[in-house]
């Protein structure tokens, strides 16, 4: 299924870039371009990536980010 229809970005590429290691709608964003044009799709994007984790896409790279980047517990 068409999941991004400005990028053409099917479900089969965004659960292959989830084991890739992608681990965010931001990783999509960057690795196929997925809601960076008018972003109707982030939602159903974002719920593709969670199923395709939580059904075991192995996570083979990680990105570090800075602390001053890191969320703050409160």
């Amino acid at each position: 299924m068409i999941v991004c229809v400005c990028r053409r970005v099917s479900d089969h590429q965004i659960r292959q870039a989830a084991a890739d290691g992608a681990h965010s709608l931001e990783c999509l964003q960057i690795d196929l371009g997925v809601a960076m044009q008018c972003g109707r799709c982030a939602d159903c994007a974002s719920r593709v990536l969670c199923d395709a984790r939580a059904t075991g896409a192995p996570r083979q790279h990680h990105i570090a980010f800075p602390r001053s980047l890191q969320p703050q517990a409160a």
